[in-house]
């Protein structure tokens, strides 16, 4: 094998070794953001201090995975209260507490990017579990197949 080769071979194994430690990085900081997801305090500046890196290495990981940091956060902020409006679980609770509780500040750009996000407003989430959960039969509810709720064994 020449040097040239050789030399090739390294420089293709240190550049998989970073994008291996890029991607392992990237990671790590995504699962720190989703730890720390409805803490007020949750800023690039915070999680680079965390991770003993730089804000600006934080926004190249991010930028390689065609994202930004605000976007990831914002999304992952838009996953978390699309799931609790989804769990019936929380239906006593208001749409503006649970935007509130995961640090949303506006109530009309927290709707606004909810509904950019997934067609449909809060609203309409919260009553699709509503009816989904009414439509649910529940254990000591006879099914239509068997309206004595026994199981034909009798």
């Amino acid at each position: 094998m020449t040097k040239k080769k050789k030399s090739r071979g390294r420089r293709d194994a240190v550049r998989v070794q970073s994008g291996v430690l890029r991607a392992a990085r990237l990671s790590a900081i995504k699962s720190d953001i989703l730890n720390n997801l409805r803490q007020h305090t949750l800023s690039i500046h915070g999680t680079a201090s965390r991770h003993g890196i730089s804000v600006r290495y934080i926004r190249q990981l991010f930028a390689a995975d065609g994202t930004s940091f605000t976007d990831f956060v914002l999304d992952q902020r838009l996953v978390a209260v699309h799931l609790t409006l989804s769990d019936i679980r929380f239906a006593d609770r208001t749409i503006s507490a649970i935007a509130f509780e995961v640090w949303f500040g506006d109530v009309s750009e927290f709707s606004r990017a909810f509904q950019r996000r997934y067609g449909v407003t809060p609203s309409d989430v919260r009553e699709a579990a509503r009816l989904k959960s009414a439509n649910r039969p529940t254990p000591l509810q006879p099914n239509s197949a068997n309206e004595c709720g026994c199981d034909g064994l009798n």
